[in-house]
């Protein structure tokens, strides 16, 4: 069964978003949160409890550290269980290299502007291209889910700014040119891709447009 909806959030506020010189000392994969991380994934969850109501649903998420903190306390504020809550790898964000130093993190920001954000390939890293690659990967498993006679009526999708973007455009063919248009995903964003009972197309709409709980950070990390 296809879902109603796909709904997609990137995670709250990470520590390395206040301070950007922690990934320069600790592994991109276990930066936590921050308590207003915490709070923003709960405020989050209480939205999307009320956005889906008794609509069975099921999670997928980055396995890196703040993204399943990120889910553990949507969860939280959601008071029935999902059909299923996997981890899976592919929705990791962009590797942007192995613990860079600020020097080296300052040099790829210029190189980058130069060669544009999706083709610019960080050293020890990936490029944005690699991510939409992962996207097609992930997208596989996705419609092998939907195929299941248990396939919820809602999947949810707790990932990063630019692996958000990558699927998105991956799944509305988007242009480069488009996806370079995009500014940042702030912290906890919320997009939903929702299927027309009618024609069963689909669209995106950004659900949850009153961000005064969640005083979102800019980092797309």
């Amino acid at each position: 069964m296809r879902p109603k909806r796909i709904i997609l959030v990137r995670h709250g506020e990470s520590e390395a978003n206040v301070d950007s010189l922690l990934y320069s000392r600790v592994p991109d994969h276990l930066i936590h949160l921050t308590d207003t991380g915490r709070e923003q994934a709960r405020f989050v969850g209480r939205q999307i409890a009320s956005f889906i109501g008794n609509e069975s649903f099921g999670v997928y998420a980055s396995p890196y550290m703040r993204a399943l903190e990120t889910k553990d306390y949507l969860l939280s504020s959601i008071p029935r269980r999902p059909v299923f809550d996997y981890q899976d790898p592919s929705l990791r964000e962009l590797e942007y290299g192995n613990l860079p130093s600020p020097e080296a993190s300052e040099t790829n920001r210029d190189q980058r502007e130069k060669c544009g954000s999706f083709f610019f390939r960080f050293p020890e890293g990936e490029s944005c291209a690699d991510v939409y690659d992962r996207m097609s990967a992930f997208l596989e498993s996705l419609f092998r889910q939907f195929e299941r006679a248990d396939s919820p009526e809602n999947v949810l999708i707790v990932s990063h700014g630019l692996a958000i973007l990558c699927f998105l455009m991956r799944w509305f063919h988007w242009h480069v040119s488009k996806f370079e248009s995009f500014g940042p995903l702030p912290n906890c964003h919320v997009a939903a891709i929702v299927r027309s009972t009618d024609s069963g197309g689909w669209r995106i709409i950004e659900p949850f447009l009153d961000r005064s709980m969640l005083g979102c950070g800019n980092s797309c990390q």
